[in-house]
This record gives C-alpha cells, sequence and structure tokens, in this order.
C-alpha cells in the first residue's frame, strides 16, 4: 500500500512585474510505499527539488493533491503540524550549510526530538543511538560542525533525519557535495537504515551512479513533467524514452572499452519554461519527432509492469539499445578484473540481481 501519492501535482511561479509564471511543475502523478526508494533525476531545472518542497510542505501547490498515509497535505497541513511532526524528513545537499555552525553536534541530532518535546532522560539515549546507526563516535558528539570533514558532516545530517524514525525522507541531492569514497559511503549506510527501519526515499539526484544502486524505482522528469517511470533495472537496461536514453547515454563511466550505447542525441536548446511547447516538450530537440509530437502531449502509456512512458514512438525507442546498461557492464568487468585480474568479453544484459535494488 502505498504511503503516499502525488496526483497531478502543479507548481508555478509568479514572474515579479508580469503576468507569466514560471511552470516548473506541470501535471505529476506518482506513488511511493513504504520502504521504496524512489529516484527522481533529470536535468537542471526538470522540478526535482520544487516537487521534494512540495511534498513536505515548505510551498504550497498551484494544484494537484498530495496524501501521505490517508492525510491530505497542503494549506495548515505540512511537516511542521503537531500530527506530522518527525514522520518526514529532509537531508539536504549541502552538509556544511544545513548544520548551525554555533552548535554541537549532539545538538543538531537531538534538534528534531526537542521539537517532538521528548524528554531529556531519553532523547539523551536515542541520540547515541542515532550516533552509532550512522557510524559516528561519541567522541565527536561534543565537536561543532567545522571541526569534522564534509562527510562526517552529512552523517550528521542523517542521523538527524532519522532519529524520529520518520516514515519517509526526501533525499535532496545528499551526496553530490562529497568525495567519492564519501559518496559511496553515505549511499550504503542509506540502503542499510532503509533495511533496519522501512524508510521510505524520495531520492533527488543527478548522480545515475548513486540512483541506480540505491533506487527501487525512478521517474524520468523533463521539464517539470514525467517522461518515464518503472522499475530501476528495466529503466536502466532498456529506456523506452527518447530523453531517458539521452539522459542515460550522458553519463561517463571510467573506462574507455565500455560504449555508453544510446543511439538517441538530443540537439538544440531546453524549452523556456516560461514559454512552454503547446504538445510534447522534447519535441524540438529530439530526432524522433513527427507530426503528431508537435500536435498534441502524449498520453502515458504502459509499456509493461509498473513501466509508463510519454512518446508515441516508445516501442522503436526500446529497442535501440536493448540491453545497453553500461552501468552494469562497468560493475560486471571491475568485478572479474579484481577478481582475476584478466578481463574478459562483455557479454551481459540486466544483472541477476538488479531486481534487489
Amino acid at each position: 500500500m502505498s504511503i503516499l501519492t502525488v496526483d497531478e501535482l502543479v507548481q508555478h511561479f509568479p514572474i515579479g512585474g508580469s503576468k507569466s509564471v514560471v511552470r516548473a511543475v506541470n501535471g505529476v502523478s506518482f506513488s511511493l510505499d513504504k520502504g521504496e526508494t524512489l529516484a527522481l533525476v533529470g536535468e537542471s531545472g526538470s522540478g526535482k527539488t520544487t516537487i521534494g518542497r512540495c511534498v513536505l510542505g515548505l510551498i504550497e501547490p498551484t494544484g494537484g493533491r498530495i496524501n501521505f498515509d490517508g492525510t491530505t497535505l497542503g494549506r495548515h497541513r505540512t511537516v511542521r503540524s503537531p500530527e506530522l511532526r518527525g514522520k518526514l524528513q529532509l537531508v539536504f545537499q549541502e552538509p556544511a550549510e544545513s548544520l548551525n555552525p554555533r552548535m554541537r553536534v549532539f545538538e543538531q541530532i537531538d534538534e528534531p526530538l526537542r521539537a517532538l518535546k521528548m524528554p531529556r532522560a531519553d532523547r539523551e539515549a536515542k541520540v547515541r543511538l542515532a550516533a552509532r546507526r550512522v557510524g559516528l563516535a561519541e567522541s565527536l558528539l561534543e565537536r561543532f560542525p567545522t571541526e569534522i570533514s564534509m562527510g562526517l558532516q552529512q552523517r550528521v545530517g542523517v542521523a538527524r533525519a532519522m532519529i524520529s524514525e520518520p516514515e519517509i525522507v526526501v533525499l535532496d541531492e545528499p551526496t553530490s557535495a562529497l568525495d567519492p569514497t564519501a559518496r559511496a559511503e553515505i549511499i550504503d549506510l542509506l540502503i542499510r537504515i532503509q533495511r533496519e527501519l522501512g524508510t521510505a526515499y524520495l531520492f533527488i539526484s543527478h548522480d545515475l551512479s548513486a540512483v541506480r544502486h540505491i533506487s527501487h524505482r525512478i521517474a524520468v522528469l523533463y521539464l517539470g513533467k514525467i517522461v518515464e517511470q518503472g522499475p530501476s533495472a528495466k529503466l536502466f537496461a532498456q529506456p523506452s524514452h527518447p530523453y531517458s536514453v539521452a539522459l542515460l547515454s550522458s553519463v561517463l563511466l571510467p573506462n574507455p572499452r565500455i560504449k555508453s550505447g544510446g543511439k538517441i542525441r538530443l540537439s538544440g536548446e531546453i524549452p523556456s519554461p516560461i514559454n512552454l511547447p503547446p504538445a510534447c516538450y522534447l519535441a524540438g530537440r529530439c530526432p524522433m519527432v513527427i507530426d503528431r509530437c508537435r500536435e498534441t502531449m502524449p498520453p502515458v502509456e504502459m509499456v509493461a509492469d509498473n513501466h509508463s512512458v510519454r512518446c508515441y514512438r516508445h516501442k522503436e525507442v526500446s529497442e535501440l539499445d536493448k540491453d545497453f546498461d553500461s552501468f552494469a557492464r562497468f560493475q560486471s568487468e571491475a568485478d572479474r578484473i579484481l577478481g582475476a585480474g584478466i578481463p574478459e568479453p562483455i557479454k551481459i544484459g540486466i544483472p541477476e540481481n538488479a531486481g534487489d535494488r
């Protein structure tokens, strides 16, 4: 059963001194189950962070409905409401900016519990438990944020978000400011905590390697509209929308032997969110465009179980690079090289255990 349902979410921002608006989110619908990770991916300006802020009630949506565990969010019912406090949490992109430089680490992690008016003795035990859960030594609890590394700062941010044992956590680019080692540690930490607590994640990221590792499902956004949504392994191995193919093939992997696949290359400029095209938003950049794409917005079509796409030519797109999951190819070859020291020919499609994530 879904713990979060977003239905036709719309968010427009007025432009001062003008009747025009920035159409940031344009009819987005998705659901999130308990213990599941849904990743929102897309270029900058696609509406990912705006959706997260709407879900948390940090901004009032222009239209649509957001339902959390049977409760409709919006207006006076937000993450700050007494009945919802602690059930929805947020991990920020920049750990240094999200922590108060004048508060010690203990106080930072303790902050949600103070808002919940928990007795001090109970709070102290929970803070120490939360610190151990994210791998923070007790000696660090008395330090200030500036006295620890950025990777440890983000662990503090995760501990603070998880200490109230929330049902949903919005993770807004939680690894983008970290070095590769810290990034991998945070992703593994989040996966482990999710297994322990059953927390649902709304994971917002540009890092497709991290997305593939942590997410169960992916929603691909383009100019505030979901163009494709489906299981992570399936979408990486066989995307069905031209934008999804182009997005995945744009990632460079650290091995020249592995081609990124992707026979679709987008050209031209991204349309302005102030003046969007009347039909398919990608029509002006897509090499597979047909007349119908410029006339009407493609409807949402189910191409497989839990896999939907907005494209008139999705069947042709899905056949262009069948099983071209270059991320799986890179991981498979890395495992072989590290295990045997001898590279072998690459012959792999969807990994056998891909359904686990």
